[in-house]
């Protein structure tokens, strides 16, 4: 069964009030599994900031305690910066003391996806939105409970809207999505 087309909430804004189109319901192919985003090198360099191009396309990292959300306490969901899928929910959140935002669980399991990573002379797995295979930053085995898995994001890769906006248009898409 193919999910209805790609759902954008109109006018939602992050955290800097840049408006974005938080894709609530992304479009699924017949076997259940995400669409993927395509675009060129070019097209990603037009949307995305020159740091957030080189941490999500080119797999780059921003120091310890200098992102964004890293101390963030607010209350909310956190959507990838390239193509605005919700990732995590700040229910999940947690301080790590690591100096990157860190959560137990993706807000939608199939959301992030897992490489292994053998850079750095270290083996690592890489988590990486799975709609545009964007790079979020690594999971490891040492978050709390329920389980025990500490994805360790890149603030850079993410944007925060606020709970009530987000359940407002959680609601929207629901209603579309109702009325088909």
């Amino acid at each position: 069964m193919t999910a209805c087309a790609d759902y954008a909430g109109a006018g939602a804004a992050d955290d800097d009030g840049k408006e974005i189109n938080v894709v609530i319901n992304p479009e699924r192919d017949e076997d259940g599994k995400l669409v993927p985003v395509e675009k060129t090198a070019e097209q990603w360099k037009e949307e995305l900031s020159d740091f957030e191009y080189y941490v999500l396309r080119e797999k780059g990292t921003e120091r310890a305690f200098t992102g964004r959300y890293h101390d963030s306490k607010q209350d909310g969901v956190y959507v990838c910066a390239g193509c605005h899928v919700p990732l995590y929910d700040s229910k999940t959140k947690f301080d790590s003391g690591t100096g990157w935002p860190s959560y137990y669980e993706a807000i939608v399991p199939d959301h992030v996806g897992e490489n292994e990573d053998l850079s750095h002379g270290m083996r690592r797995v890489e988590i990486v939105c799975a709609r545009c295979d964007g790079h979020l930053g690594h999971v490891f085995p040492d978050g709390p409970k329920p389980t025990g898995m500490r994805h360790c994001v890149n603030g850079t890769s993410l944007r925060f809207i606020e709970r009530e906006e987000f359940e407002k248009l959680t609601a929207k898409a629901e209603g579309a999505t109702a009325g088909e």
